[in-house]
């Protein structure tokens, strides 16, 4: 795979995916010349990833850069890309990407028009904007999109991220939204369900609720990678009624709040084991009943 040229780099902005990956980037040999950030911590993240690069405005920081990189939220990107082309900022020979995971590189047309060459590079990681998330880049797969006939593009993607210390997997235009919403159905509703289970615990007078959880959150999220449906338990999957009855009725009672995630997300198990040959249809048909609300006395 061909390296890229030693780029000067602009970052737009140092929040905390566009500072470590500026400073991934500079690890591999390429030189940040500008970043922008407004608020007091972009400031304290760029000085301490990006020490002795100045802040600038987007415009300036464009200017100056060869390879920009946008690291804004998703729905702002579609206005500063276009804000951006209208002024008259882009130029041929440019790269411009961007870290949505939301958007493919359609998004970036008035840069692509200009004769810059667009690329959509999103991490699959969380990142907390310290320097540990540079290690982490070591284990993370990055979403790499182009244009469907842009073989160089897709080249130069694949080695940014590689440079970057990532795994490039191509994602192509079409498959970016549905690519999205798996990820973030993954990652950020897991925290929603670990959140309410720690909430849980709590309620029930159990201190320190993150040690318990620890160990056996770990070992089902391990146990369900390597052997999917087969790693369901618990009483869904054994089709144990009364349990997940009692389960409804101190929910009902202590954490209404929580029941109805409780309750779709039982459902989904169900469905998922009856599939999988684990529930028979029988039983699975009572669980959902019971889940329902259908339940016949």
């Amino acid at each position: 795979m061909t390296r890229p040229a030693r780029l000067a780099v602009g970052v737009v902005s140092a929040g905390r995916v566009g500072s470590v990956l500026g400073a991934a980037l500079a690890r591999a040999g390429h030189t940040v010349v500008a970043a922008s950030g407004i608020s007091t911590a972009s400031h304290e993240r760029a000085e301490r990833l990006l020490p002795g690069v100045p802040l600038l405005p987007p415009d300036e920081v464009v200017a100056a850069a060869d390879l920009v990189l946008l690291a804004v939220p998703d729905d702002a990107l579609a206005d500063l890309v276009a804000g951006l082309g209208a002024t008259g900022n882009w130029r041929p020979g440019q790269i411009v990407i961007h870290t949505s995971g939301a958007h493919g590189v359609d998004v970036l047309r008035p840069a692509a028009e200009a004769g810059a060459l667009a690329l959509a590079l999103h991490p699959v990681m969380t990142f907390t904007g310290r320097e540990e998330d540079l290690q982490r880049m070591a284990a993370c797969s990055v979403g790499v999109t182009a244009a469907s006939d842009d073989e160089i593009a897709w080249s130069v993607g694949e080695a940014l991220t590689v440079e970057m210390g990532g795994e490039a997997v191509r994602v192509p235009e079409e498959a970016r939204p549905l690519y999205h919403a798996a990820l973030a159905h993954g990652s950020n509703h897991l925290v929603t369900l670990v959140e309410d289970c720690l909430e849980l615990l709590a309620r029930a007078g159990i201190a320190n609720g993150e040690r318990m959880l620890g160990p056996l959150l770990s070992a089902a999220l391990d146990n369900a990678l390597r052997h999917g449906d087969r790693a369901l338990t618990g009483p869904v999957a054994r089709g144990d009624t009364g349990t997940v009855r009692k389960h409804l009725d101190v929910l009902d009672a202590e954490a209404p709040d929580i029941r109805p995630c409780y309750t779709a997300l039982a459902r989904r198990t169900a469905e998922r084991a009856s599939a999988a040959g684990l529930l028979g249809k029988d039983t699975a048909a009572e669980i959902t009943e019971l889940l329902e609300g259908n339940e016949k006395p």
